[in-house]
């Protein structure tokens, strides 16, 4: 029932050798896999070839598009349905018979949200609210991502929280991805560093424009997930005390204290994450003030 599905899977990587094969292994029910590489220096290609993935190498040069809509404007694709992964995420068995079944259905949506399962220090989280949700499934031609922030070349090359935008229907899956990712906690900071300077130049053009870019999301409290994500956004970002506000939120309002030490760290980070934001935000100002 799930061999040889009309899916293209887009895996995006840059020195993912640790994780790569894992997310493979766990793609061959899929017609089609390609790897979309930033020319790792490790043996990232080495093992998608041999796992008889497609390899094609993305060169940023800053701006839009970034590696994943680079992908779907320039990448011909044939199978009527395309789904992204990551290289630290494992599509497990449950997921692809639920994808078989809806897409063998008599209407099926033209797009899927799906929940990217939180595994952190060695363990699968049931609590804290650190998974989060996005669509990942979608009819081909039918989504493109958001178009935001403007990043230099020598910044972060593939879309960070950028959400895709869908010219149709969603659905939502049931089963979640597992996300694990096997390159430690210094790789997970030095990528959250990253993460944060992207959202400060986000935040800072928000708070000055007023808009989150030039084709965005739709902030909604009443819409689905992505919509509600961003609305809620718009609210926190101005809230006093966020970063403890965040910390509250994922230990004590979800439950993330009942993960022992490792919901500890996970909320202590995010409160840190949230931290840097507003500190790389000050710096903005600072920036623009001295310019004038």
């Amino acid at each position: 029932m799930t061999e040889n599905l009309p899916i293209t899977v887009l895996v995006a990587t840059k020195n993912e050798e640790a994780n790569l094969g894992c997310c493979l292994a766990a793609l061959k029910p899929a017609q089609r896999v390609i790897v979309v590489d930033s020319q790792s220096s490790d043996s990232t290609e080495v093992i998608a070839r041999q796992a008889n993935a497609e390899v094609i190498q993305f060169h940023f040069s800053g701006g839009y598009p970034k590696k994943r809509q680079w992908a779907l404007e320039n990448i011909t694709i044939v199978t009527p349905w395309v789904l992204l992964v990551d290289a630290d995420e494992v599509v497990p068995q449950v997921l692809w018979q639920e994808i078989a079944s809806e897409i063998l259905r008599e209407k099926p949506k033209d797009a899927y949200v799906v929940l990217k399962g939180f595994h952190f220090l060695g363990r699968q989280f049931r609590f804290g609210g650190f998974s989060h949700s996005a669509v990942l499934f979608f009819r081909t031609g039918k989504a493109r991502f958001e178009q935001l922030v403007n990043e230099p070349a020598n910044s972060q090359d593939m879309e960070i929280h950028e959400r895709l935008i869908v010219n149709g229907t969603i659905g939502k899956f049931t089963n979640p991805l597992v996300h694990r990712d096997f390159k430690g906690l210094e790789a997970y900071l030095s990528r959250h560093n990253l993460y944060s300077t992207w959202e400060a130049r986000l935040r800072y053009n928000f708070i000055h424009r007023k808009q989150w870019g030039s084709t965005t999301i739709k902030p909604s409290i009443f819409g689905n997930t992505q919509e509600r994500r961003r609305f809620l956004k718009a609210i926190a970002i101005r809230a006093p005390f966020e970063p403890f506000l965040w910390f509250s939120y994922h230990y004590f309002f979800r439950l993330g204290f009942l993960e022992g030490r490792a919901g500890l760290i996970a909320s202590t980070i995010r409160a840190t994450y949230i931290s840097q934001v507003r500190a790389k935000i000050h710096e903005l100002r600072l920036k623009e003030i001295t310019a004038k």
